[in-house]
Protein backbone atom coordinates (compact mmCIF):
# COMPACT_ATOMS: atom_id res chain seq x y z
CA UNK A 1 0.00 0.00 0.00
CA UNK A 2 1.10 3.20 -1.15
CA UNK A 3 1.98 6.09 1.92
CA UNK A 4 -0.06 9.15 0.90
CA UNK A 5 0.47 12.74 2.34
CA UNK A 6 -2.55 14.32 0.78
CA UNK A 7 -5.85 12.83 0.02
CA UNK A 8 -9.15 13.42 -1.62
CA UNK A 9 -12.26 11.67 -1.95
CA UNK A 10 -10.80 9.56 -5.03
CA UNK A 11 -7.20 10.17 -5.24
CA UNK A 12 -4.42 9.76 -2.72
CA UNK A 13 -0.65 11.90 -3.69
CA UNK A 14 2.66 10.14 -2.90
CA UNK A 15 6.10 11.25 -3.66
CA UNK A 16 8.16 9.85 -6.70
CA UNK A 17 11.07 7.27 -5.47
CA UNK A 18 13.71 6.28 -7.96
CA UNK A 19 12.15 3.50 -7.97
CA UNK A 20 8.96 5.01 -9.68
CA UNK A 21 10.71 5.12 -13.50
CA UNK A 22 8.32 2.69 -14.94
CA UNK A 23 5.09 4.74 -13.53
CA UNK A 24 7.43 8.41 -14.50
CA UNK A 25 7.66 6.09 -18.18
CA UNK A 26 4.05 5.18 -18.37
CA UNK A 27 3.03 8.87 -17.91
CA UNK A 28 5.52 10.78 -19.49
CA UNK A 29 6.72 8.78 -22.30
CA UNK A 30 2.91 8.56 -23.49
CA UNK A 31 3.57 11.28 -26.33
CA UNK A 32 -0.56 11.64 -25.86
CA UNK A 33 0.40 12.96 -22.53
CA UNK A 34 3.47 15.07 -23.71
CA UNK A 35 2.03 16.25 -26.76
CA UNK A 36 1.66 19.73 -25.19
CA UNK A 37 4.73 19.91 -23.00
CA UNK A 38 7.91 19.35 -24.96
CA UNK A 39 9.13 20.71 -28.30
CA UNK A 40 8.27 17.85 -30.25
CA UNK A 41 5.61 16.43 -28.20
CA UNK A 42 8.13 13.17 -27.30
CA UNK A 43 10.20 12.46 -23.98
CA UNK A 44 12.99 9.87 -24.40
CA UNK A 45 13.58 7.31 -21.83
CA UNK A 46 16.52 9.78 -20.97
CA UNK A 47 14.17 12.81 -20.80
CA UNK A 48 11.84 10.94 -18.45
CA UNK A 49 14.11 9.51 -16.27
CA UNK A 50 15.82 13.10 -16.05
CA UNK A 51 12.33 14.76 -14.85
CA UNK A 52 12.27 12.24 -12.57
CA UNK A 53 14.87 13.10 -11.03
CA UNK A 54 14.33 16.74 -10.93
CA UNK A 55 11.24 16.26 -9.06
CA UNK A 56 12.68 14.31 -6.57
CA UNK A 57 15.37 16.55 -6.51
CA UNK A 58 12.72 19.46 -6.42
CA UNK A 59 11.09 17.84 -3.05
CA UNK A 60 14.49 17.08 -1.40
CA UNK A 61 15.08 21.10 -1.95
CA UNK A 62 11.75 22.62 -1.93
CA UNK A 63 9.70 20.47 -0.43
CA UNK A 64 7.09 20.65 -3.97
CA UNK A 65 7.43 18.27 -6.94
CA UNK A 66 4.32 17.18 -9.29
CA UNK A 67 3.45 14.35 -6.94
CA UNK A 68 2.39 11.12 -8.03
CA UNK A 69 -1.42 10.50 -7.80
CA UNK A 70 -3.26 7.18 -7.53
CA UNK A 71 -6.91 6.25 -7.15
CA UNK A 72 -7.92 5.45 -3.71
CA UNK A 73 -9.90 2.53 -4.13
CA UNK A 74 -7.62 0.50 -6.99
CA UNK A 75 -4.26 1.72 -5.77
CA UNK A 76 -3.89 2.54 -9.63
CA UNK A 77 -1.14 4.86 -10.85
CA UNK A 78 -3.37 8.29 -12.79
CA UNK A 79 -0.99 10.82 -13.10
CA UNK A 80 0.83 13.57 -11.09
CA UNK A 81 -0.29 16.79 -9.81
CA UNK A 82 1.73 19.75 -7.84
CA UNK A 83 4.05 22.52 -7.44
CA UNK A 84 7.43 24.05 -8.06
CA UNK A 85 8.82 27.26 -7.21
CA UNK A 86 8.16 30.51 -9.86
CA UNK A 87 8.45 33.51 -7.37
CA UNK A 88 10.04 32.19 -4.29
CA UNK A 89 10.91 35.41 -3.07
CA UNK A 90 7.07 36.63 -3.59
CA UNK A 91 5.93 33.27 -2.10
CA UNK A 92 4.56 31.84 -5.45
CA UNK A 93 4.38 28.84 -6.45
CA UNK A 94 3.55 27.36 -10.36
CA UNK A 95 0.52 24.52 -10.01
CA UNK A 96 0.59 21.74 -12.67
CA UNK A 97 -1.36 18.19 -13.71
CA UNK A 98 -0.32 15.71 -16.35
CA UNK A 99 -2.86 12.74 -16.30
CA UNK A 100 -2.43 9.57 -18.03
CA UNK A 101 -5.30 9.59 -21.17
CA UNK A 102 -7.14 6.89 -20.24
CA UNK A 103 -8.06 9.15 -16.89
CA UNK A 104 -9.25 12.36 -18.65
CA UNK A 105 -12.61 13.47 -18.50
CA UNK A 106 -13.18 11.92 -14.87
CA UNK A 107 -12.78 15.04 -12.88
CA UNK A 108 -9.49 14.16 -11.29
CA UNK A 109 -7.65 17.40 -12.29
CA UNK A 110 -9.97 19.61 -10.73
CA UNK A 111 -10.17 16.89 -8.03
CA UNK A 112 -6.41 17.04 -7.42
CA UNK A 113 -5.53 20.89 -8.38
CA UNK A 114 -8.77 21.82 -5.58
CA UNK A 115 -6.27 19.63 -3.43
CA UNK A 116 -3.30 21.34 -4.41
CA UNK A 117 -4.35 24.66 -4.17
CA UNK A 118 -5.68 24.41 -0.91
CA UNK A 119 -2.15 22.60 0.29
CA UNK A 120 -0.65 25.61 -1.20
CA UNK A 121 -2.22 28.24 1.02
CA UNK A 122 -2.59 26.36 4.32
CA UNK A 123 0.26 24.47 4.31
CA UNK A 124 2.88 26.41 2.36
CA UNK A 125 1.01 29.82 3.10
CA UNK A 126 1.45 30.48 -0.46
CA UNK A 127 0.71 34.19 -1.36
CA UNK A 128 -0.34 33.37 -4.88
CA UNK A 129 -0.29 30.65 -7.30
CA UNK A 130 1.00 31.02 -10.63
CA UNK A 131 -0.12 28.38 -13.72
CA UNK A 132 0.16 28.64 -17.76
CA UNK A 133 -0.82 26.04 -20.96
CA UNK A 134 0.51 25.48 -24.21
CA UNK A 135 -1.82 27.86 -26.41
CA UNK A 136 -3.40 24.82 -28.16
CA UNK A 137 -4.38 22.90 -24.90
CA UNK A 138 -8.02 24.45 -24.62
CA UNK A 139 -8.60 21.82 -21.62
CA UNK A 140 -5.92 23.12 -19.83
CA UNK A 141 -6.88 26.72 -20.36
CA UNK A 142 -10.98 25.79 -18.92
CA UNK A 143 -9.69 24.01 -16.36
CA UNK A 144 -7.76 27.19 -15.56
CA UNK A 145 -10.56 29.22 -15.29
CA UNK A 146 -12.99 26.68 -13.66
CA UNK A 147 -10.41 26.68 -10.65
CA UNK A 148 -10.41 30.70 -10.46
CA UNK A 149 -7.13 31.44 -12.25
CA UNK A 150 -7.19 34.79 -13.94
CA UNK A 151 -5.13 35.36 -17.63
CA UNK A 152 -2.48 37.22 -16.98
CA UNK A 153 0.38 37.53 -19.34
CA UNK A 154 2.06 35.94 -21.92
CA UNK A 155 5.18 33.72 -20.98
CA UNK A 156 7.83 32.19 -22.80
CA UNK A 157 7.97 28.29 -21.90
CA UNK A 158 11.59 27.34 -23.21
CA UNK A 159 10.39 23.25 -23.52
CA UNK A 160 8.06 24.05 -25.95
CA UNK A 161 9.48 27.20 -27.33
CA UNK A 162 5.74 28.92 -27.22
CA UNK A 163 5.05 32.12 -25.15
CA UNK A 164 2.06 30.43 -23.20
CA UNK A 165 -0.97 31.97 -21.96
CA UNK A 166 -0.18 32.72 -18.00
CA UNK A 167 -2.43 33.11 -15.36
CA UNK A 168 -2.57 33.79 -11.37
CA UNK A 169 -5.05 32.35 -8.77
CA UNK A 170 -7.80 34.98 -7.93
Amino acid sequence: MKNYFLTTARLGFSHWEYSDLELAYSLWGDPTVTRYISVNGVFSKEQVADRLFKEISMQKEFQVQYWPLFNLESEGFIGCCGLRPYELRKNIYEIGIHLKNDFWGCGYASEAANAVIKYAFEILKADNLFAGHNPQNITSKNLLKKLGFTYSHEEFYEPTGLDHPSYFYK
